[in-house]
């Protein structure tokens, strides 16, 4: 009887004294209590379940994109691109028009309505509104002679193409040589703006 009170006793001190405190109790950096691991274990789970629910997410989008046509994606990188690609515009301009026996020449990019660095906050303002966009502006300037039909085609090509262009400004003038052609040759020079998604 007195082993079975003693027996009794001790477990009940274990548990108040060790068992209990292990659990509920805090615990330390190298050892924490069983409460905080089943916390942390919690907090394990529920991210696991999140990144599950983003790879299923992502499968999806995957799918949905890999059943458009491939030719419609081209078309509309081609469109909007989403990065600049300065040299590539320049090339394709100038296939454009070598069709109608002209090319490019003194092809700049036109950089005057970038904000200076160290410029005022009105102009930081403004800078600011423009990164709110999700699309940025190209301007480029370039050059070149034809007959005012090749010219006018090659306008026309360039306004049928798939790429998002403006024609911002445009001069023009006869050349010295033209009293003694039957078609005239002008010089041009053009301002297109261009886009592509930031």
């Amino acid at each position: 009887m007195i082993t079975a009170v003693v027996a009794f006793l001790l477990a009940g001190g274990i548990f108040f004294f060790y068992t209990k405190p292990a659990y509920s109790g805090p615990g330390t950096i190298d050892s924490p209590s069983i409460s905080e691991m089943k916390g942390q274990i919690a907090q394990y789970n529920d991210a696991l379940e999140k990144v599950q629910q983003l790879q299923q997410l992502k499968s999806k989008l995957l799918a949905k994109y890999n059943s458009f046509n491939p030719d419609d994606i081209n078309r509309l990188q081609t469109m909007i691109p989403d990065h600049v690609d300065n040299i590539g515009l320049i090339l394709e301009l100038d296939s454009l028009a070598s069709r109608y026996g002209m090319s490019l020449e003194n092809a700049d990019i036109d950089t005057t309505n970038q904000p200076a660095a160290g410029s005022s906050n009105t102009a930081a303002t403004g800078a600011i509104q423009t990164d709110a966009k999700k699309y940025d502006t190209l301007a480029l300037h370039f050059s070149t002679f034809g007959t005012y039909a090749n010219f006018s085609a090659f306008l026309h090509d360039l306004e049928s193409s798939l790429r998002v262009v403006d024609l911002s400004k445009l001069t023009f003038a006869a050349q010295p040589d033209n009293s003694s052609k039957s078609d005239p040759t002008f010089h041009y020079d053009i301002t297109i703006n261009t886009y592509w998604l930031k």
